[in-house]
């Protein structure tokens, strides 16, 4: 899956299945990847992200975690893995990690604790990572206290090659968008990738043109995420509308500063294992259970329509 281009569309961030000991549920990752690959046909999948509870991990959770997800995927989507964290060095340490496992790139948020560096030490910092690891990079542009403007997203996306794509969160629509016009205009290269991490907002990212989403909203409900891809694609933005409501309703129930736990409850209501939160994250309160029970229970589940 070296082809950058072929990252995009839905790409779940998942959510990382802890058991009571704080150990990784191999069995109920593979279990996950399975059913997102084979049954909700998504088209890629990120592991060790912030949905992933990604922070928390050792090289060695983020190795594991990636060959699982890989050796159950066999190159048929796009892999990449997550790294957070705070000095170049580590971020080479976790590439450096996964490197022989086929990822198709790595996803890596600004150094942020407690001080942003520079536009040139950020710069270095994502041309030495991919340098050192030789595994494509997609800025994970989420830190608000260690944003990237459009401007200097651009300026990396076009002086650094490794640099592949940006996914763009923090509820900012407006820089997804500055940076589809500054490609349209061809100040970003037309091969790079401008993914979507604004969850309540998908359908709007969609229609602007972003080229996929790994956004937490996809990991909780993967099947109406694929849904809205395929309608804007087709342009049936009656269906997309309906489903933009269906995804806000949950969106609104989940959204929380606990909120991986809270997905992890919503895949339980759904039938599915995901574990529980790693400590210190608080797992769902009754409340969260409840509202997020009344909005699954609404949802219905439009695999039918799904498509591939």
């Amino acid at each position: 899956m070296s082809n950058h281009c072929t990252i995009g569309g839905i790409i779940p961030p998942m959510l990382t299945p802890f058991d009571a000991q704080d150990r990784i549920d191999e069995k109920a990752h593979r279990a996950e990847v399975r059913y997102l690959v084979d049954i909700v046909g998504v088209h890629g999948l990120a592991v060790c992200g912030s949905t992933g509870e990604g922070q928390t991990l050792s090289v060695e959770e983020t190795r594991d975690l990636t060959a699982w997800t890989t050796e159950e995927v066999r190159s048929r989507i796009p892999v990449i893995t997550g790294i957070i964290t705070n000095s170049t060095k580590s971020a080479i340490e976790r590439g450096q990690a996964v490197a022989d496992l086929g990822v198709a790139a790595l996803q890596i948020t600004p150094p942020h604790y407690l001080f942003r560096p520079s536009d040139e030490a950020m710069l270095r910092h994502f041309a030495t990572v991919y340098e050192k690891t030789g595994i494509p990079v997609i800025i994970y542009n989420v830190v608000p206290w260690s944003y990237l403007s459009p401007a200097l997203l651009a300026r990396i996306l076009r002086e650094v090659d490794g640099v592949i794509g940006i996914k763009q969160s923090a509820s900012d629509v407006k820089t997804l968008a500055d940076l589809l016009l500054l490609q349209k205009e061809g100040l970003i290269p037309q091969d790079k990738r401008i993914l979507a991490a604004v969850d309540a907002l998908l359908y709007s990212c969609f229609t602007l043109g972003a080229h996929g989403a790994i956004s937490g909203i996809l990991a909780g409900a993967p099947e109406w995420s694929v849904a809205l891809w395929n309608a804007v694609q087709k342009g049936d933005h009656v269906q997309a509308l309906e489903l933009h409501h269906q995804l806000l309703r949950f969106y609104n129930a989940f959204y929380a500063d606990n909120r991986p736990a809270n997905l992890k409850t919503a895949l339980k209501l759904q039938g599915r294992d995901a574990g529980l939160p790693r400590p210190p994250m608080p797992p769902s309160t009754p409340e969260q259970v409840e509202k997020l029970r009344q909005v699954v229970e609404t949802m219905g589940c439009p695999l039918a329509t799904v498509g591939r």
